[in-house]
């Protein structure tokens, strides 16, 4: 069974800023490609977006404001990335700063990392489970999902209880729930059963 993660998320995915998102990745992506330097250049923005201004909000709302020119925002951008990055990633970020986008960078990046994963083969897979998963079971999942799907992903785990059944697989935009494969359903099964388990006993740890 499968249901569109826009119609599922339709209150929390602006689509409009989504698709500008997408123009922007494919540009930088294909800058990145040409310059031979796209996974540094995907690597540096996402450091930046990621690591680096959630610990200088002052920088992170200079970014986004659309008071502060683009002209003054170059010259953070020279003073941030000036040295310290690929020519091809300050030039993405004066690229956004001129035409508004500066604070979107989080958005830009994931884009430009799933289109760099759908580019190399790979499509990015979010696993949400009600309880966490050792590395050996995330393995499991991983391998029964790719095979149902005929498909190479780059998972990425996500743990919360809320999860109905134990276990739902987001691939792109895609929505699966247990019935996508046996595997999966006999894994459902199991975290379902270590629900009860826990709610019965109060405790919160398992092995395989």
């Amino acid at each position: 069974m499968t249901t569109s993660a826009t119609n599922a998320e339709s209150g929390h995915v602006d689509i409009a800023a989504d698709r500008v998102a997408k123009i922007y990745a494919q540009a930088i992506i294909e800058a990145g490609e040409a310059a031979g330097c796209r996974p540094e250049v995907i690597a540096e923005l996402a450091t930046l977006a990621r690591d680096v201004l959630p610990k200088v909000p002052e920088a992170a709302t200079v970014f986004a404001s659309p008071k502060v020119t683009p002209e003054e925002k170059d010259r953070i951008i020279d003073r941030v990335a000036g040295g310290r990055m690929k020519p091809t990633t300050t030039n993405a970020l004066h690229v956004l700063a001129r035409h508004g986008r500066l604070g979107m960078l989080g958005a830009v990046v994931d884009a430009a990392e799933r289109l760099a994963d759908e580019r190399d083969g790979r499509q990015q897979a979010v696993f949400t489970t009600a309880i966490p998963l050792d590395s050996a079971e995330q393995a499991r999942i991983v391998a029964d999902t790719e095979k149902a799907l005929s498909a190479t992903l780059k998972p990425r785990f996500v743990v919360d209880p809320a999860v109905i059944g134990g276990l739902v697989v987001r691939v792109g935009d895609t929505i699966y729930d247990q019935s996508v494969a046996t595997g999966l359903a006999r894994l459902g099964g199991r975290l379902q059963q270590r629900n009860i388990h826990a709610i019965q006993t109060g405790e919160y740890s398992w092995h395989t």
